[in-house]
């Protein structure tokens, strides 16, 4: 049988597209252009988008086990009820969800309060899914990488309550586990819920000091000025998004994003391996 992957070619989804192949699972994408995309051979890409419900349809059509993906925009909450029920409809009933850690936590934060719904409704509508929350990716200091190495600052307002990075490899590695482990099942499997956190848990300060020694100079921490953080935003993401992240900092200041005890435990066996740490992969961007 077939596992559907939606946004296959982002960080995350590219990962699980890859590991799937290497378990040789029978794998489609759907993406938006066919042309871009630079997939494994044997992978069967589908032109389509989660508002295209007749490209969801075919999409859908035979394919037994769902990885449902949706990025930060401003009508993710809509694309993803979309396509669980087009899932439903289709008879699918082995489904891993893309969630966040601590969606019922930052209830005022757009993007975590949509996932938040979409868990509302797998959990009221009875579907069969493991529900992956994970912690904010490493991949994310790519961005900031300039601006620690030409300015000597590390400049995310993290916080001191710390946040458990997790490495967008891991990510895809195990939601290709879980896949498979439904794929596989004789039956459908109860839901589930999983954090997915990285081995350390970083504050601002602990973070620019590991850039320091990655970089043998130091990288100061200014602090946390939420506001001028959006206001940077804004000048390459709109304003709704900008203010989104803004407010998903302030809950990293009050709250943090810390993982449960035995998290970290759990991803080790499933994995099989150490989880990836945020020193190894500021070692691998700033190189």
């Amino acid at each position: 049988m077939t596992i559907l992957v939606t946004g296959a070619t982002g960080n995350v989804g590219r990962n699980v597209v890859e590991q799937l192949v290497t378990r040789s699972a029978d794998v489609r994408a759907l993406v938006r252009d066919p042309a871009k995309t630079r997939f494994p051979a044997g992978v069967d890409v589908v032109q389509g988008d989660l508002l295209d419900v007749d490209a969801l349809r075919g999409a859908m059509s035979g394919v037994s086990t769902l990885f449902l993906l949706n990025g930060v925009v401003a009508d993710e909450f809509t694309q993803a009820l979309i396509a669980l029920n087009v899932a439903r409809e289709a008879g699918i009933k082995r489904i891993v969800y893309l969630s966040v850690i601590h969606s019922d936590v930052y209830v005022n934060v757009p993007h975590f309060a949509g996932k938040f719904g979409v868990e509302r409704m797998i959990e009221q509508m009875g579907l069969n899914a493991t529900i992956l929350r994970p912690a904010y990716f490493m991949d994310n200091e790519i961005t900031i990488k300039d601006v620690v190495t030409g300015y000597g600052i590390y400049p995310m307002p993290i916080g001191s309550k710390g946040l458990a990075m997790i490495d967008a490899r891991d990510v895809g590695e195990i939601a290709a586990i879980e896949l498979i482990r439904r794929e596989q099942s004789a039956t459908p499997l109860p839901l589930t819920r999983i954090n997915l956190v990285g081995p350390d848990t970083l504050t601002g300060a602990s973070a620019a000091a590991i850039w320091s020694d990655v970089l043998g100079r130091t990288i100061a921490f200014p602090g946390n000025d939420i506001a001028a953080f959006e206001q940077n935003l804004r000048q390459f993401m709109p304003s709704w998004m900008a203010l989104d992240m803004g407010l998903m900092a302030e809950r990293f200041l009050t709250d943090g994003m810390l993982p449960d005890s035995g998290d970290v435990d759990r991803l080790t066996t499933l994995l099989g391996r150490p989880l990836r740490s945020y020193r190894d992969y500021v070692a691998q961007i700033a190189g």
